[in-house]
């Protein structure tokens, strides 16, 4: 257990923005990502302090919900195998129960030995109810609850460790957001004279109200206006930054949040958003394996992959 939640040091990178033509800024990007090979990024994060939960309250199973694509699907199910728990994931779509061998990641959640079971989208939207949860129970056994996304106290606890003092120079802290869980950490771990801005995977910016469910400071925006229609929509533009991003810094991103976040972090540099001769810190969250689901789609739609 002490080797998985062992917070290792993780490099900070600082982006050569004069590739992109920009100067009189300093851009440092936190590889989140390399914490882990599996269970990497803000997963990693949002899961330490439940899994010690989990341990502490003698559970031998973890159960939680997720996509077909689900970072969190993928993380959970590769953690429980390193910490030997039985993992079960609930999965939005009973279409996608034979179709498991052509999704990346469910395909890799049963090689790490969770238990998928699926249910309609219309059953999936009753995922937080006191009687979906108490059915569950019955049908599979006492186990510990991860909500989707991952996102909780103690989820909020471990994402504020991605913070530290060292940190406490940078004007910004950039973040993609995705339930809120993640920004939410970061929120109360930054310094009142930082300005906390969260890129929005989804439509809308109601990730706020989960934001001011644990912390009280108000530093913080969020923005959709790159969110590229919506939770798991990319287009050409996205796929083109990405591929020159990883070209120009040797870096993956992937395309449902770091590398939207990045592209409006680029975005808003060029139209002079940030104040003059700022430092801008940006968190890579992982999630580079949904990149292969990613690519699955786009090769149907016979467009260029991410590279």
């Amino acid at each position: 257990m002490d080797s998985f939640l062992v917070n290792n040091t993780i490099a900070s990178v600082e982006i050569d923005l004069s590739k992109y033509g920009i100067t009189g800024y300093s851009l440092v990007l936190k590889r989140e990502d390399l914490l882990h090979p599996f269970v990497s990024g803000n997963k990693f994060r949002k899961l330490k302090y439940n899994l010690k939960a989990a341990q502490e309250q003698d559970h031998d199973t973890l159960l939680t919900f997720g996509g077909a694509f689900s970072n969190h699907i993928a993380a959970v199910a590769a953690a429980g195998k390193e910490l030997d728990f039985k993992t079960i994931g609930i999965i939005r779509g009973d279409e996608l129960k034979d179709k498991i061998s052509e999704n990346p990641t469910l395909s890799f959640a049963i090689d790490c030995g969770m238990q998928l079971h699926f249910i309609s989208r219309e059953a999936y939207r009753h995922k937080d109810e006191i009687e979906f949860i108490s059915n569950l129970k019955d049908q599979f056994g006492n186990f510990y609850l991860l909500p989707e996304g991952g996102t909780n106290a103690l989820a909020v606890k471990g994402c504020e460790e991605i913070l530290s003092h060292e940190n406490d120079s940078f004007d910004y802290i950039c973040v993609p957001v995705g339930t809120g869980g993640t920004m939410a950490g970061l929120v109360k771990a930054s310094n009142e004279n930082q300005q906390v801005i969260g890129f929005s995977s989804l439509k809308g910016t109601f990730h706020a109200s989960e934001i001011e469910k644990h912390t009280s400071k108000n530093n913080f925006n969020i923005t959709d206006d790159y969110c590229f229609g919506g939770y798991g929509k990319i287009d050409m533009d996205l796929i083109r930054f990405i591929n020159e991003f990883k070209e120009k810094t040797n870096i993956p991103l992937d395309p449902v949040y770091t590398g939207k976040m990045m592209f409006g972090i680029m975005d808003l540099l060029k139209k002079g958003h940030f104040k003059e001769n700022s430092r801008i810190f940006a968190v890579h969250t992982g999630g580079l394996q949904g990149i292969a689901g990613m690519n699955q789609k786009l090769k149907k739609k016979n467009l260029p992959i991410i590279e």
